[in-house]
């Protein structure tokens, strides 16, 4: 059962200057709702139960956003506006915090949540990709592929050659359908790509990753590589892929971002 997610928060967010000079990029509008409350509730809707969120000093608009406003409370009851109480209720699950001091990658990121997850398997949604589905949340379809295989899974994606140089990619085994053994994982490659398989922003892990996380040394960027740890550990237990069902949009990438807004008013109009 996966019942703890980490939601690394603590990035400067350059590919989306200026705006995030001020504003985290987790806290982007799209229809008069912060990016990270889509990734917040598609983790309840998956079925977990406690959040941490990694953040650094700079992000204090988050914990202000999860806290309860009560002087906004009292204006609206005075006001008789009660029916908009629903709009700033605060989520139905736990969420606490800790503090990246310097980001030094996403591997790094996600150790801090150690002493967090103990000795559980536990999700990682990445902020920056909101994936939406009709029909099954996309952490949900991760954590039932991991009651089945009872290994880390990570998602993935097809995506054009001239993109894979972007992310990390993996060497895949078929199984069935969209599922794949993860023979190796190369992250960033500029050229030859092993596959057209591109790791997206949701997984699954066991807590073993703790072990080769404060192991690996820093790779692409001088950083602590989630996608190095992944690779070692997939030398000693079995680690799986799963093409996501959904549309994945990247809101770091301003046309993709407008994309979404535009998704989502088309879906409430329709």
């Amino acid at each position: 059962m996966v019942r703890k997610a980490i939601i690394p928060a603590a990035g400067y967010g350059t590919r989306t200057l200026p705006i995030t000079k001020v504003l985290p990029k987790e806290m982007l509008p799209i229809c008069g709702r912060p990016a990270l409350d889509y990734i917040v509730e598609e983790a309840i809707n998956s079925g977990i139960e406690q959040i941490l969120i990694v953040v650094s000093r700079s992000k204090n608009m988050i914990l202000d956003y999860y806290d309860r406003s009560v002087e906004l409370e009292t204006y609206l009851e005075e006001k008789d506006k009660k029916h908009l109480l629903k709009e700033i209720s605060l989520p139905n699950v736990h969420i606490q915090y800790v503090r990246q001091s310097y980001a030094r990658g996403l591997g790094e990121a996600i150790l801090l949540g150690k002493h967090f997850v103990g000795n559980e398997p536990f999700a990682v949604l990445l902020p920056d990709e909101i994936i939406l589905q009709n029909e099954k949340e996309p952490l949900r379809q991760l954590i039932d592929m991991f009651t089945e295989y009872q290994g880390n899974i990570v998602g993935v994606k097809k995506m054009a050659p001239s993109q894979l140089k972007n992310y990390g990619v993996i060497q895949p085994e078929l199984l069935k359908n969209t599922k794949y053994k993860i023979k190796d994982i190369v992250e960033k490659p500029q050229e030859s790509p092993p596959s057209d398989l591109a790791v997206i922003g949701r997984y699954i892990f066991n807590p073993s990753i703790f072990s080769y996380l404060e192991n690996v040394k820093p790779g692409v960027g001088g950083e602590i590589q989630l996608t190095d740890a992944i690779k070692e550990m997939a030398k000693d237990y079995t680690s799986y892929g799963l093409e996501i069902e959904g549309n994945r949009f990247d809101i770091a990438k301003m046309s993709e971002y407008i994309d979404l807004i535009n998704y989502i008013w088309g879906s409430k109009e329709g």
